[in-house]
């Protein structure tokens, strides 16, 4: 059964896997064999990231592109698929999120948001699909969100984009299932990470809400996430295909505690 999991001798590519889940991710995909093809727009973050993995004893390599510039990706994919032969697993992580009042957003800022989080993902998974066609095999996971399916004040452009994202990961896997290609995603519930670590302390609303919403009562911890990305990266996931898993300790399951329990 191990063998299901065994990612020893394929190549996984992690757009913006430098830091918090991303980086969760791409060190449980290393755990389990992979080698890690690692982006950033930030060479600083990329050079950090790639020391630690291999001090882990990874093979990693970084590359630093913006996946929303369809020409210069177009050359990175070319050149990463040149210097690793080819690419098994495609993890579409890279994204932003903009806190704006949706009667302040300007129409820009909603343009970059949808960009990064969902247009980024296509232009990746159609660079990356077309060879993977060809070999008749490969797995691609997009990282959608709680605000895949829900809503939430002041993330009007993120959630458009993250429920777009689920979307698109159920058409790709729709036209692309039958070359062997498995398109599933991932959406995180609330994460302790460095991003979230000034609102988790005792007594702060936020902090409050999200362990009395969660029912397992705590945030995830990022490593929480590495099983999954092994999963769905792996001959374990072959018949899975237009799927998102929420590992999110439950907050979709549930209404929600009453305010008098």
């Amino acid at each position: 059964m191990t063998n299901l999991f065994d990612l020893t001798g394929k190549v996984a590519l992690i757009t913006g896997g430098t830091h918090g889940l991303g980086l969760a991710m791409a060190e449980g995909l290393g755990s389990a064999g992979a080698e890690l093809v690692v982006t950033s727009t930030t060479p600083s973050k990329l050079e950090e990231a790639i020391k630690y993995y291999q001090s882990k004893g990874f093979k990693a390599t970084g590359y630093i592109f913006d996946v929303t510039d369809e020409k210069i990706a177009a050359e990175k994919v070319a050149e990463i698929e040149a210097n690793h032969k080819q690419i098994d697993i495609l993890i579409n992580n890279a994204g932003i999120i903009k806190r704006i009042p949706a009667l302040e957003m300007e129409i820009s800022d909603f343009r970059k948001v949808i960009d990064v989080d969902l247009t980024g993902p296509f232009i990746m998974s159609q660079l990356v699909a077309r060879n993977m066609i060809k070999r008749r095999s490969g797995k691609i996971i997009n990282i959608c969100s709680m605000m895949s399916e829900l809503g939430r004040d002041n993330v009007v452009a993120y959630a458009s984009a993250k429920g777009g994202l689920k979307m698109l990961t159920k058409n790709l896997a729709t036209e692309w299932a039958k070359h062997n290609i498995q398109v599933n995603g991932i959406g995180p519930g609330y994460f302790a990470t460095s991003q979230t670590e000034p609102i988790r302390v005792d007594g702060h609303p936020f902090n409050e809400f999200i362990i009395s919403r969660t029912p397992e009562g705590r945030w995830g911890n990022p490593e929480d996430l590495a099983g999954t990305a092994i999963f769905l990266a792996s001959e374990a996931s072959q018949f899975i295909n237009g799927q998102i898993i929420y590992v999110d300790g439950g907050i979709l399951a549930t209404i929600g505690k009453p305010s008098n329990e």
